[in-house]
Formats: C-alpha cells, structure tokens, sequence
C-alpha cells in the first residue's frame, strides 16, 4: 500500500513539472514572436532602475516579459522608432535611477536627441523630478511634472563610507597599503574621513560633472548657464515654481501628458510599450546590417576565472571567459572591427594583465582590423588597463576612468576572535608562510615584499598605458596616481580620444576599419543574449541563485542599507587574500 502511494505521489510530480514546463514553453513560444505595431502609434519608453548593460539571466522575467532593458535596448528602441514609419511620437517615462553614476543616463539622452531629428516628437513625464530624471526628460520637446512632486535638480554631492571606526570596534585591522596617492580604495577602510588628496579627486569630479548638467539643461531649456546654476541654488522646486522657472511646460499626469501628446499628433491614437517593441528586429527596418562589427561586453568588477554573479556587487568578468569571447572573435574573419564595451570599476591584477594580453594578441594579428573600447559608467582601474590595447577609446563626459594605481593587503581578523574569548594560533614552515596571516599583520620584511609587488605592478601599467597612449611613463604617472577622472577630464589629459556612447564608439571603429560613414553594420555580440532554454538550465541548475539572493537583498533593503552592506562587505572579498587589485574607490554619486 506504501509503495502505491509513492508511486501516485511521484507520478504526481512528475505531471506537475511536465505541465509546468510545457507552460513556460507556451508563455516563451507566445511572448516570442514580434508584436503588431499599430499605425501611428506612441512609443511609451519607460526608463529607471539600474540600467544594466547585459540582460539578467531571469528565465521567470523573460517568460513574463519584465526583463530589465539594457542601455542597448532603449537604444536600440529609439533607432528603430526613428525610421519605422508606424511610430509618430515618443512618450519618456522617467521613473527614479537606482545607479550611482550618470555615464548611462548620457548615453540615452544622446539617443533622444538623435531621435528627435527625424522630426518625431517627444514628450517627457515625470512622476518625481529627481535629478537624473529630469536631465534625462529634458533632451525632450515638453517637460512634464506630475501636480504632487517636486523638482530636485539641487546639485551633485558625492557621499563616502569610511569604516576605519567600525573595523577598531570589532578586531579587524585593515593592513592595505597602495601606490599612487590618489589611489584611495583602501581608504573606506583604513581611515576614518577624507583625506586631502580624496577630497579633492572628488571635489574636481563633482565639479566637472555639475558644470556637464549646467551645460546640458541650458542648452536643452534655451537659457544661460549662470542662469541654470542660480536656479538649482533655489532649487528644490514646486511645479508652479518649476514652471515658473522655464525648468517644465507644464504639470500634469500621465493621462493628460498623453492627451497632450496627441492634440500634437491627432492620428496617434494607439501605444506601444518599450518592452514590446524591444521585440521587434532592427533587421526587419533595415538596420544592423552590413559589414560585421564584434562587440565584447567587459560588464563587472574583473576576476580570474569564469563570469559569475557576486550577491552585493553584481556581475563579475571572468577571465577565462572574456579570453574564449576574445579568442571566438579573432578566429572570425567576416569581423572587420572589435568594439569593447567596458562597464568595470576593475579587480584582480592577474585576470586583467590576461585579459590585456589576449586583445595584444588580436590587435598585432591583423593590422586592418581596430580596437575601439566605449566606456559606460565605468572604465577605472583595471577597466582601464584592458581598455589600453585599444586604438582608440571612447567615453562619455561622466565615465568614471583612469585610477591608474594598485593597492593590496589583507584584512587581519584575529581581534574578533580575541573579543569573543576564542584564539587562533599557528604553525609553518617558510619565511613568509604566515606573509598573509589573518591573525597578525605584516612584519617589516613582509612589508617591504608586499611593497616591492605592488611597485612592480604599478610601474608595468603605467608603462603599458603609455605605450599605448604614445606618451611617456613619466607624463602617465603624473596623471596616473590611483587618480579617478571624468571622461571629459581624460579626454583633456589624453587617457580619452572622444566622447559619447556604443553609437560613437562604433563610427569610430567604422572609420578605421575604412567602412563608409553612411554604411549600417551589424553588430554581433559577446557574450550573445541567452535562449529561453539556456536560461531555464541554468534556473533548473542553481547557477543563477547569486542573482536570486541579490535581488532578494535589493528588495527587502533600502537603498542605504544596501549600500553599507556592500561597502562593509567589501568588493576586496571577491578576491584571493593579499591578491593585487587595480581597483576603483568605494563611493556614491548622488
């Protein structure tokens, strides 16, 4: 009787999961195939959140339609519109960033604008008026704020754990030293507040960033810069004082704003959403065509190894992994350009040096075929150090680059134990056996060892980027130093060749590889967006349950809470103890 009634419940199981996968099959086969798009339709793009580089590996969210859009999707989503003749207009729905950074948001302002030369309206909503909201919204035709929110374009301030305090209170003894005196990663843990070089490497990138905004809402709201920067001095703002002030056109809600949208454009009866029209191939409107340009995605802090999921720090680029992307792209010969895409803070020394060693060797085999890096929010540290092979590299003014500098060490964690009444205690054959003890720090001869590494580190990047930006060791050094830049700060001190996005990256590599400006391309992508199948494997494999538990950490914390859990945490526990890093400050731009 016992057997029978295993065999009916497993029996049951096994219908249960076969049911349920020929759902998901269902829901993948129906979601997969491209929407209707109805004549003279209004394109609703709704822009916020993390805005991530690669798509999540989420086979739930990709079955349901909610996957989170890519900066290339929105993208892509404008150049479509811009030539498909059945969308008349665009309605922007900013709704609230949840990055610290702004290089993206630049990215798809570029786009609007782009967009808006077909002649296209664009109307911009704003539930709140936050700051990279409204920048965003403001490359539009009309300006839009809903009646109950404020206006908070009030200026740029960068915020900054310092854990040296905490790390006293429970044991742990920072032991992290580095080259470069701007090269202040280590600094959230070894001090307790700014030091002057930090200070002022965030006080010099504020300011460059503020004057970026000051210049841009200028231009796109038709008044004078000293006008702009008295006006977020009285900022924040009421909507009839935003109105007032020529910041909005108006405030209203979203049903209004579309009612608004189509008194401009009567025949715009109909919408359709970003997600949906995401679907639509850019082949089907004759684009991404053309003569084949490979793009590698270096999208995370970079560590040996194969590309993973890091629960408080996102992605990770794995070494092994990019190496086989860049090996695929070399062995192709139909790709006549590699455009590397680089959203990384930088990591591991080791797994960059290999990664800069594999594009060496795809830049000196064939002469004809360029490298083009793009900068997203990102390009720091070693971030930079993979970027050096390239011939040319492209950022946009707010990417955060250069922090040419290493720092190394280790955390010593034997006062915890000391506090709860336990003890370690040891034995080792060697000199230095014990040179990464957690239990003590280093000794003078360990030091003066970690010292002499993390020179040689430090010299060998140095002379690797100015090799590359044929300048000498001595002018990198000046501007190297651990020190963070804007990309308009690099593209002035040389570290940057020109500024913008994917989209100009992609001209530039269009021009040195002597394919015509006015030539579509297509453009292949590494890694390439993971099939529906592929994605349940690795659901129904466990591989995706870091990004689960991030998601979950994101969902039941705030954002602040999150931010210390992260810094406290520290990206350095990615890494194998006393490992060298090329890795960029820990710090929050608000």
């Amino acid at each position: 009787m016992a057997r029978r009634g295993l065999v009916i419940v497993f029996t049951l199981l096994g219908v249960a999961v076969f049911v349920s996968l020929v759902g998901l099959a269902g829901l993948y086969f129906l979601i997969g195939r491209e929407p209707s798009v109805p004549a003279n339709a209004v394109l609703t793009l709704t822009v916020g959140g993390e805005l991530a580089e690669v798509a999540p590996t989420d086979v739930v969210a990709y079955v349901r339609g909610a996957r989170t859009p890519t900066v290339r999707n929105i993208v892509d989503n404008l150049r479509k519109a811009k030539v498909d003749g059945r969308i008349s207009a665009v309605l922007l729905k900013a709704t609230g960033f949840s990055t610290p950074y702004w290089a993206k948001v630049q990215e798809i302002r570029d786009a609007l604008i782009d967009f808006r030369t077909s002649k296209k309206p664009v109307y911009a909503y704003l539930e709140y008026g936050g700051d990279r909201d409204y920048y965003l919204a403001s490359a539009a035709d009309k300006v839009f704020l809903t009646p109950s929110s404020t206006l908070d374009l009030t200026g740029v301030a960068t915020y900054e754990v310092f854990l040296r305090g905490l790390l006293d209170k429970v044991g742990v003894y920072p032991d992290l030293h580095h080259i470069g005196e701007y090269k202040t990663f280590s600094n959230t843990f070894t001090e307790k507040g700014f030091t002057p070089a930090h200070r002022e490497m965030d006080a010099s990138m504020n300011r460059d960033l503020y004057d970026q905004i000051v210049r841009a809402v200028a231009g796109a709201r038709g008044k004078t810069e000293p006008d702009v920067r008295q006006l977020i001095d009285q900022a924040p703002f009421l909507p009839q004082a935003a109105k007032a002030a020529g910041l909005i056109d108006d405030f209203a809600y979203e049903d209004q704003v579309m009612g608004k949208l189509r008194e401009a454009k009567p025949a715009a009866t109909r919408t359709i959403e970003g997600d949906d029209y995401a679907r639509i191939a850019l082949s089907s409107l004759g684009l991404n065509k053309g003569p084949r340009i490979a793009v590698i995605y270096f999208a995370g802090a970079i560590a040996s190894g194969k590309n993973g999921y890091d629960p408080l720090e996102g992605a990770t680029i794995g070494s092994d992994t990019l190496i086989e992307y860049i090996r695929k792209v070399r062995k192709d010969s139909s790709v006549r350009a590699i455009v590397l895409r680089i959203d990384s803070p930088g990591g591991s020394v080791v797994a960059s040096d290999a990664i800069w060693r594999e594009l060496m060797l795809a830049k000196k085999e064939r002469a004809d075929r360029p490298i083009v890096a793009s900068m997203s929010d990102l390009g720091a540290s070693g971030g930079y150090y993979i970027a050096a092979p390239a011939e040319a590299i492209v950022a946009e003014p707010s990417t955060l680059t250069g922090s040419i500098g290493i720092v190394g060490g280790k955390f010593v964690t034997g006062g915890i134990y000391e506090k709860l009444g336990a003890s370690l205690d040891s034995a080792s054959i060697g000199k230095r056996a014990e040179m990464n003890s957690p239990i003590r720090p280093y000794n003078l001869d360990e030091l003066k060892k970690v010292d002499e590494q993390l020179k040689a580190f430090y010299d060998d990047f140095v002379a690797k980027v100015a090799e590359s930006r044929h300048k000498t060791s001595e002018e990198i050094n000046q501007i190297g130093q651990g020190r963070v830049w804007t990309g308009q700060q690099g593209k002035a001190i040389g570290l940057v060749d020109a500024l913008g996005g994917l989209e100009r990256a992609v001209s530039v590599a269009k021009e040195r590889a002597k394919i015509p400006g006015d030539s579509d391309v297509e453009l292949v992508f590494y890694p390439a967006p993971k099939s529906f199948y592929e994605l349940l494997s690795d659901q129904l494999s466990g591989n995706s349950d870091s990004a689960v538990i991030g998601k979950w950490l994101k969902a039941n914390l705030s954002a602040a809470e999150f931010d210390l859990l992260r810094t406290a945490r520290g990206p350095a526990a990615m890494f194998r103890r006393g490992e060298p890093l090329a890795l960029m400050p820990i710090h929050y731009l608000r």
